[in-house]
């Protein structure tokens, strides 16, 4: 493992060198039993490594902010994945790029050979804000105000590796649309933002509708509306803002109940709103002006043009037809790439970026349909540049169609995937292909397939979705793989969002068979024009139960019926404690490890100029030793306020000389002060004091315990 150490030689940045010789440490310390092994999940996982169904391997998946890559950047992803993992490179839903089969020793290496081209997997996992996702069409859709991708990169840039957002209660995401039409589905965020501008004394004026607490999972939820019009240079204030509400009272204990949408639903969207406000006077910026810093992406010196010739004009025109759009930049074109499942091995991505270079500009874009973008492709261009995306089966028809079907990777990889989902998305593509050709053309019914219900395949947004289950035969106790049939999710026409239905649960071999019956009933019975959600609100969620029922019949299955797509063996459910949210740590031990952690880092930050950073390390430095002293006396806490007021309840009087009377008053301070030096100083100066009480106490409630 020690072989990483020389590429960290070819890093500038000395933050991102002692992040990765601190993996590199504390694996050493877990597999010389030194760590706790909850705490060494937690820490992986906010550095993208995620533990894989297959015993021994990890995935790791890599940040790609706002889904942009250079072909420079694929290339290392390519030769990363051929070297340290099974060759494949699998986009995501989230803009991500993930690597599987990876040795847990080999990941700070990897993640060494990363950042030599600035790319990093730092928070891609566990409770940490995720990437931040944008419109793919973002700087070339020719219905947004302006191009949201430098505000996007802005907020990715800003709250990598921010105390504020290392460790909250849950998973946080954002997302930028390029327009009212809700391209970055804005609605299921739990802050989405769409770009608006307006006129003030003959000016233009930029900034952003917010939507705030949207959500999937297994209780997806619209987002609700926190701002009409929020100023540009206010939107990374008040998403710190918003942050460190949900850090301090958000969800810790309750897993399914710690996302930001659930603390809206408790205390209501006011009074979440005048939490946000009350943390401004703590921010070390209360204007964040944003510039465009990106830059024009590099242009093919001349037009390129293939010596040979197209075999298949049908397929070409389909392709045209389906996959090429004009950009808003007169003589340019967006073209799109489907990617089954969103995998393309290492070979072919390096292939791939040679005819980037030779076509489009050098900057392509991974979408929330698991596919690519390609841009400022000149129309001459077009015909040559789907013979080379042919060669390499790149240029099949029907992006973001009925039939570009999205599916997770399931029970491929991933412990909390129940039944496949991998292999069902390649099935009914093949139901539509043959059966059903004409809906390649169809962009407005869309499929979307999950191993579970977490929604990682985004099959709340489908209108036509499915999650892996499992169904228990009552006569021969046998179980059955099966799958949750969703329907009605969607994008409307105007930016209005729809969150998909649960209708019934069938056999997974079935599945083929719930498509056909939906397409012939769609076909015979909905309005000319009518959207699939607006066909299924029409209907009825029982009118689908009574059509679909007879596929769920238990009395009539087969011996086929009980083997999961792809396998050869008897069904059993195999899922193991996922780690997409991360994990909850209440031993004393480990919390005190944290808290003394913290207090080093505030020190470090202060002596770097951080000193808003440094206040929120102390911060942390007094909540994790509140309540390592709460687990210790068996007191169960859920929240960081209630860490506060447990503390001073059960501790109040054992404290009183340092905090001068309540303890939940003198950790908030944080709040009530702006951050100076001189604050920052005496904040850290009373966590010391606060730490060196802690043992003391502790080890008089170790006497205090019978024999």
């Amino acid at each position: 493992m020690q072989s990483f150490r020389s590429e960290l030689e070819n890093l500038e940045n000395p933050v991102v060198q002692k992040d990765i010789i601190a993996l590199a440490d504390k694996i050493q310390m877990f597999r010389e039993g030194k760590i706790d092994p909850d705490k060494f999940r937690s820490l992986r996982l906010a550095r993208g490594v995620y533990g894989q169904r297959q015993p021994g391997n990890q995935m790791v998946r890599i940040k790609i902010p706002f889904g942009r890559l250079s072909v420079k950047k694929l290339r290392r992803i390519a030769d990363i994945s051929n070297e340290f993992g099974g060759g494949n490179l699998h986009a995501t839903t989230r803009q991500d790029i993930q690597i599987h089969y990876v040795s847990l020793d080999r990941t700070p290496e990897l993640w060494a050979k990363l950042e030599q081209d600035d790319l990093t997997v730092r928070e891609a996992c566990g409770n940490t804000l995720r990437n931040v996702t944008a419109s793919p069409v973002a700087g070339i859709d020719k219905d947004e105000p302006f191009d949201v991708s430098p505000y996007a990169y802005a907020v990715y840039d800003y709250f990598l590796r921010n105390p504020v957002c290392q460790e909250m209660g849950r998973k946080f995401k954002i997302s930028f649309s390029s327009s009212e039409k809700d391209t970055g589905i804005s609605f299921i965020h739990d802050i989405g933002f769409i770009p608006k501008v307006k006129t003030e004394n003959g000016q233009e004026v930029r900034g952003f509708k917010v939507m705030i607490g949207g959500g999937l999972g297994a209780q997806p939820v619209a987002a609700q509306k926190a701002y009409d019009f929020l100023p540009e240079d206010q939107i990374i204030p008040f998403a710190e803002s918003l942050l460190r509400v949900f850090d301090r009272y958000g969800e810790r204990k309750r897993r399914m109940k710690a996302r930001f949408k659930f603390l809206i639903s408790e205390i209501g969207i006011d009074e979440v709103m005048k939490l946000v406000e009350a943390e401004r006077k703590a921010l070390s910026t209360q204007s964040y002006p944003i510039t465009n810093t990106l830059g024009q992406p590099a242009l093919p010196e001349k037009l390129g043009f293939s010596d040979k010739a197209i075999n298949d004009l049908e397929k070409y025109e389909a392709w045209r037809n389906t996959n090429v759009f004009e950009q808003k930049q007169a003589g340019f074109y967006g073209v799109s790439i489907k990617l089954p499942n969103g995998d393309m091995n290492w070979e072919k991505a390096h292939a791939f970026g040679d005819v980037v270079l030779k076509y489009a500009a050098d900057d392509i874009r991974v979408t929330v349909n698991q596919g690519y973008i390609l841009r400022y492709v000149k129309e001459e261009s077009l015909k040559s540049l789907f013979v080379e995306l042919d060669a390499l089966n790149l240029a099949d028809p029907g992006f973001n169609s009925t039939g570009d079907i999205i599916a997770c990777a399931g029970t491929d990889t991933c412990n909390l995937g129940i039944s496949n989902s991998t292999r069902v998305a390649l099935e009914l593509e093949k139901v539509i292909e043959k059966e059903f050709p004409e809906l390649i053309k169809n962009n407005d019914l869309h499929i979307k397939i999950s191993g579970c219900p977490n929604s990682c395949g985004q099959h709340a947004l489908a209108s036509i979705g499915f999650h892996g289950s499992s169904l228990r035969n009552k006569v021969n106790k046998k179980t059955v793989p099966a799958v949750q049939v969703l329907l009605g999710g969607g994008l409307g026409k105007d930016g209005d969002g729809f969150l998909a239905e649960k209708v019934i649960k069938v056999p997974s071999k079935r599945t083929p068979d719930v498509l056909r019956v939906l397409f012939n009933d769609y076909e015979d019975n909905s309005n000319d024009g009518e959207y699939y959600y607006d066909y299924f609100r029409r209907q009825g969620k029982d009118y689908f139960y009574q059509l679909l029922k007879f596929l769920a019949d238990m009395e009539s299955l087969q011996p086929t019926d009980y083997i999961d797509w792809g396998k050869e063996v008897q069904f059993e459910v195999e899922t193991e404690v996922g780690e997409c949210a991360g994990v909850i740590i209440d031993l004393f031990s480990t919390l005190m490890y944290d808290a003394e952690d913290k207090y080093k880092l505030a020190q470090e930050a202060f002596d770097g100029g951080s000193i808003a950073d440094s206040i929120y390390h102390t911060y942390n430095v007094f909540i994790n030793g509140a309540k390592a002293l709460l687990i210790d006396k068996g007191v169960t806490v859920n929240t960081q306020v209630s860490v506060m007021k447990s503390f001073e309840d059960e501790f109040g009087q054992d404290f009183n000389a340092l905090t001068g009377g309540s303890f939940k008053d003198f950790v908030l301070r944080i709040n009530q002060n702006e951050p100076t030096e001189a604050f920052a100083t005496a904040y850290r100066e009373d966590a010391g004091k606060f730490l060196a009480r802690i043992k003391e106490v502790q080890k008089t409630l170790l006497v205090e315990e019978p024999a």
